[in-house]
């Protein structure tokens, strides 16, 4: 770090693509000297999510390294006996998303950027909030899958999600991790959508690997793009704004085939 401005940028490295994805929102994207294979980022890769190159990392020589979720903590601790300062977040309800940007924003030095993150976010929610159901008798059920062999429901803060969204989500509470659910849950439920968010597949999923599983269920079937819903950063804010118009605007029973988005 030769020039005096540089010395005020720390030098992150990021193995969480939501943690790219929050530095990039809040235009902390010039402390990014390195990434996953899975960031949406134009950096050196260091790396998959679950396995980075600790040699590859060393040599980027981070002040800084960002890891998220309870699968990298392991990670995290190996990191940390390797002498690297580490940011790790562990958000489990859509207000710790949230709050995460304030605390990645301090982390890196940016306490302004990321405090101006969170109330944008908290503001998009209210939004939101003004334009779906306030009663939840008239709000539709949802079912959200976040992988299909075995089938498993969406947890953490997916159920918030859709409660931001104007939906009901029963098959697993708020902060809880998602979890295998069978037919007979699903169908007992009776949800008024589907929605297939597969972690990994982008919106590369077609709604038939719902509709020909030949389960009794009357649902529209909708695709989003996994980091719209699985990922802690404000990718989950387009996604909250994008159920609440799959839920309940006229035209949701065309967004089946495009992606949701």
């Amino acid at each position: 770090m030769g020039s005096a401005g540089a010395e005020t940028t720390p030098r992150v490295v990021s193995l969480a693509p939501s943690s790219t994805a929050t530095l990039t929102a809040m235009g902390a994207g010039d402390c990014l000297v390195g990434v996953t294979a899975h960031c949406d980022f134009d950096a050196p890769v260091v790396g998959g999510w679950l396995n980075p190159n600790y040699d590859r990392l060393a040599e980027l020589d981070p002040d800084l390294v960002c890891t998220s979720d309870d699968l990298q903590s392991e990670i995290r601790d190996e990191l940390r006996e390797r002498g690297y300062a580490v940011y790790h977040d562990e958000p489990e309800r859509l207000t710790d998303v949230v709050e995460s940007f304030e605390s990645l924003g301090s982390a890196v030095g940016r306490p302004a950027a990321g405090e101006q993150l969170a109330e944008a976010s908290r503001a998009r929610l209210e939004t939101v909030a003004t334009r779906v159901p306030s009663d939840s008798d008239s709000r539709p059920i949802v079912y959200c899958e976040e992988w299909s062999d075995p089938p498993m429901a969406a947890g953490n803060w997916v159920p918030d999600a859709v409660a931001a969204a104007g939906g009901r989500c029963p098959f697993v509470k708020p902060g809880e991790r998602s979890r295998e659910v069978s037919r007979e849950v699903v169908e007992g439920a009776a949800p008024d959508h589907v929605v297939l968010h597969l972690c990994g597949h982008g919106d590369r999923v077609s709604p038939g690997l719902f509709s020909e599983r030949g389960w009794d269920v009357d649902a529209t079937v909708h695709v989003l793009d996994d980091s719209l819903l699985n990922q802690p950063s404000p990718n989950l804010l387009d996604g909250i704004e994008a159920l609440a118009d799959l839920l309940h605007s006229d035209s949701h029973q065309h967004a089946d085939t495009d992606g949701g988005h």
